[in-house]
């Protein structure tokens, strides 16, 4: 590409105003601005056009897709922290870079787990359906919407990064006692500071918790982490709470469990089938045994501003030359 035209980027979702506008300054930016994700057709054609592709966890960006990149793609700049929605390895092996951005979200998610770590217990989502839904409120009783104290309570992270050390200091503030899980064990320095407990084995942290909080990325190790058989280790008091990716729990054999009353139930920012949800999910909020929310765990103004000055810099370091900060490699994942 001749160092006097600007890359052609192409932009899949909307994204923040001042971000959108940013890009178009410094790059032949090409916006959608429908904010409706494209077609597998679609993202072909941008993949055919496009110098850099911005994409977001809504595009599926597998082997059979990235053949039809052009030459001139040399970029795919993610918008999003997680990369399970590329195929990291068929791009570096058609000479394309890939980049996401990390770090960002770090204290928007860890806030939204803290939430369904407090609402699901405590049933806040289904008390606040009482002051408005059709029924008439018949006031404060001593054994009525009663939940769980989480004080003193066990809580098993499943995934000791950012995130999980993150909910890891939220939670101790809380009175809960920090047990992980992680492929790596964390520095003691960091174990001594959150005052965590490791377990080396999942399946015995899982058997002795009250909540677990899923904090890993989804990647083909992590698919099912939580099956059938490891959710069975579980305690029927026992709380699920997942922001990561729903792909990391079998949900079909979390939810047989929450109906059968083998758990006590779930709060989840992610589903196995986005954006379709299992209707049996649904229900189970409808009776108060789950919290369901819609992929909200990053939504702030603050977070997505921050995502896309990321996306912005992995693009400019890459166009001067440089390796971008960000970049993602298989060996990575």
């Amino acid at each position: 590409m001749p160092k006097s035209r600007k890359p052609v980027v192409i932009v899949t979702r909307k994204l923040p105003d001042s971000i959108e506008t940013r890009m178009r300054e410094l790059f032949d930016t090409r916006l959608n601005l429908d904010d409706k994700p494209m077609s597998q057709k679609q993202l072909a054609e941008a993949l055919r056009t496009a110098d850099v592709l911005v994409p977001t966890v809504t595009d599926r960006l597998d082997a059979a897709v990235l053949k039809e990149a052009s030459p001139n793609l040399k970029l795919i700049a993610n918008f999003g922290n997680g990369v399970d929605n590329i195929d990291v390895a068929a791009a570096v092996a058609r000479g394309i870079t890939v980049t996401n951005t990390p770090g960002v979200l770090t204290e928007d998610t860890a806030d939204m787990t803290m939430a369904l770590i407090l609402a699901v217990p405590r049933r806040l989502a289904e008390g606040a359906t009482i002051l408005s839904g059709d029924k008439e409120w018949a006031g404060w009783s001593p054994t009525w919407m009663l939940g769980h104290r989480i004080w003193g309570k066990r809580l098993g992270i499943v995934g000791m990064g950012r995130i999980g050390q993150a909910v890891a200091r939220r939670a101790s503030a809380f009175g809960l006692q920090i047990h992980y899980h992680n492929r790596r064990r964390v520095p003691p320095k960091i174990e001594e500071a959150l005052q965590a407990t490791y377990w080396e084995s999942l399946d015995q942290m899982l058997a002795r918790m009250d909540i677990i909080s899923i904090n890993c990325p989804h990647t083909p190790a992590t698919f099912h982490l939580l099956s059938a058989r490891r959710l069975k280790q579980l305690r029927p008091q026992a709380f699920v709470v997942n922001t990561a990716r729903g792909e990391v729990i079998d949900e079909a054999a979390l939810i047989r469990m929450i109906a059968a009353g083998e758990l006590a139930g779930a709060g989840l920012d992610v589903f196995e089938h986005e954006p379709a949800v299992n209707p049996k999910l649904a229900w189970l909020a409808r009776e108060g045994k789950i919290v369901l929310l819609p992929h909200m765990g990053s939504a702030t103004v603050e977070g997505r501003v921050d995502m896309g000055e990321k996306v912005i810099v992995n693009i400019r370091t890459f166009m001067d030359g440089h390796k971008p900060p960000d970049r993602v490699l298989p060996s990575m994942l």
